[in-house]
C-alpha cells in the first residue's frame, strides 16, 4: 500500500452544488469504536490512540472513542479506561463513548466523558440477541442511565446523550421493519431524555424511498429532523444513495467510519459501515462543508489498513492511494 495521493488528480471532485441540501454536514466518526470492535484481533491501545489523534488532525470534530461495555462481551474494547485518558482533551473534538448500562456510565463519567450513547433496537429479535431483553425491557434499562447522565453534571457542563437505534430498516430474523414500530422506539428514546437519535441500517438493506418514508413519519410524530442522524451500512451498495436521500430531507449529521471499518455479525455479506472518505468525496462534490481534509483522512485510513494487514474497502481510499484491489 502506498501513501495517499490527492495532488495529482487536479481539482477533483468538481464542485457542483445541488439545491435543497444542508450547507454543512457534521460527520460522526465511528471507526475507532464501531469499526475496531468488529476486528478479530485486538488493536493495541497506543495504535487506537494514534488513530483517534490522526482522525482529529484530518479535521473530524466528533470521534466516537470507545465503549464501556463489559470486556467479556467486547474484548476488543476492554482497554477503555486506558485509552480514554490518552485522547481526552483534544482541542475542538468531541469524544462520545458507548455506555450499555449504569456501570458503563459510571466508568465513563469517572474519566470525564461528557458525551455518551445508549444502544437500543427497533426489533424484538435483535433486542433479544444483543441485549437479552425485549425492546421495552431494554428501554426500561436505559431510562435511569439517561436520567443519571443528564443529572450528573453542572448546568454549564451537561452530558450529551445519543440514542442509537439498530434495525431501523430491516432485521435478519424479522425481515422488513414497519415504520411505525421504529417511530415508537425513537419517541421513547427522546422522551427519556436523549439529545440525538442515530437511525441504524444495521444490515444495510435500506433504500432511498424507505429512508424518506421513515424521516417523514418521524416528523409527523413530532420528531424534528435536526435531532436525527443516519448510520448506513453498504451491504448492498446503497449507503451513499440513502445518505443523499437523508440530506435532501434536511439531515445534517451522518455517521461514517474511516476506511469503511466495521460491519454487522448478523449479515455475512455486510461490507461494513459507510466509509468516511466516500462520504466526504460526495459531500465536497456537492459543495457541502465538512471541515475534513480528504488527503489526511485517506492517509490515516491507509495507515490503519497497514496495521490491520489488509486493504481498506473504501473505494475512495483505494482510488487515492493505489491500494491493490
Amino acid at each position: 500500500m502506498t501513501a495517499a495521493r490527492t495532488d495529482d488528480i487536479g481539482p477533483l471532485p468538481m464542485v457542483v452544488p445541488a439545491e435543497g441540501l444542508p450547507a454543512r454536514v457534521r460527520i460522526h466518526e465511528v471507526g475507532a469504536r464501531d469499526g475496531l470492535q468488529n476486528e478479530q484481533a485486538t488493536v493495541p491501545t497506543a495504535t487506537k490512540a494514534e488513530f483517534i489523534h490522526r482522525l482529529a488532525e484530518a479535521g473530524l470534530t466528533t470521534i466516537e472513542a470507545t465503549s464501556f461495555v463489559h470486556p467479556k462481551w467486547v474484548p476488543q474494547l476492554a482497554d477503555a479506561e486506558q485509552l480514554y485518558p490518552r485522547v481526552e482533551g483534544i482541542a475542538g473534538v468531541h469524544l462520545p463513548v458507548l455506555v450499555p448500562n449504569a456501570r458503563g456510565l459510571d466508568r465513563a463519567l469517572a474519566l470525564g466523558a461528557r458525551r455518551v450513547a445508549v444502544f437500543a433496537s427497533a426489533t424484538e429479535s435483535f433486542a433479544r440477541a444483543n441485549l437479552n431483553r425485549t425492546v421495552d425491557e431494554a428501554l426500561a434499562m436505559f431510562e435511569p442511565v439517561v436520567a443519571r447522565a443528564k443529572e450528573s453534571a453542572a448546568p454549564d457542563d451537561l452530558v450529551h446523550v445519543r440514542g442509537y437505534l439498530s434495525m431501523c430498516f430491516g432485521d435478519p430474523w424479522e425481515g422488513a421493519v414497519p415504520v411505525p414500530q421504529v417511530v415508537r422506539v425513537c419517541k421513547a428514546l427522546l422522551d427519556m431524555g436523549c439529545d440525538e437519535l442515530s437511525l441504524g441500517d444495521t444490515i444495510g438493506v435500506a433504500t432511498p424511498g424507505h429512508v424518506q418514508a421513515l424521516l417523514t413519519a418521524l416528523n409527523d410524530a413530532g420528531v424534528p429532523t435536526d435531532l436525527v442522524a443516519v448510520h448506513f451500512h453498504d451491504t448492498y451498495g446503497q449507503a451513499l444513495a440513502n445518505t443523499l436521500a437523508a440530506l435532501r430531507h434536511g439531515v445534517s449529521t451522518v455517521d461514517a467510519s474511516a476506511g469503511g471499518l466495521g460491519g454487522c455479525p448478523y449479515a455475512k455479506s455486510a461490507t461494513g459501515n459507510l466509509a468516511t472518505e466516500d462520504l466526504v468525496w460526495m459531500l465536497h462534490g456537492l459543495g457541502i462543508e465538512t471541515g475534513v481534509d480528504l488527503g489526511r483522512l485517506t492517509a490515516t485510513s491507509v495507515w490503519m489498513a497497514d496495521r490491520l494487514g489488509r486493504p481498506s474497502p473504501s473505494r475512495t481510499v483505494r482510488a487515492l492511494s493505489h491500494q491493490e484491489q
